[in-house]
């Protein structure tokens, strides 16, 4: 069974282009909503994602918005703590094929981090 963790030097979700995320006025409160715009960098990445190493530079400090937790996906979109394995796994290939590529490095090691096996080459 998969089992859905951040992997790191992805970076997929430090994607924030509000124009690809529709709907955030929905989920976010107002003040979420500022300081989300305000992380948005002139390339739709997130200001504090540093490229070269593909990491938060704030990830210990993130905003509520940033972090996959049990209580904040119900809060925020109504996600049920036991639905929560199976969403963040869906969210996160949707963003990182989006982004990458559904066959790309990223998506090989996140399948891999999680769990998830593929038959790719009829092996």
């Amino acid at each position: 069974m998969a089992t859905w963790r951040c992997v790191k030097q992805c970076g997929a979700c430090c994607h924030l282009d509000p124009t690809e995320r529709p709907g955030l006025e929905t989920y976010l409160t107002p003040e979420e909503l500022d300081q989300y715009l305000s992380m948005v960098g002139e390339d739709g990445w997130c200001v504090n994602f540093d490229h070269a190493t593909r990491e938060c530079r704030i990830y210990a400090h993130r905003p509520r918005f940033c972090r996959v937790e049990a209580d904040t996906f119900h809060q925020m979109y109504g996600i049920e703590p036991e639905e929560l394995n199976d969403f963040a796994i869906d969210c996160c290939r949707d963003h990182i094929a989006d982004l990458y590529g559904d066959r790309s490095l990223e998506m090989l090691r996140f399948d891999r981090e999680v769990g998830i096996y593929s038959n790719r080459h009829g092996c």
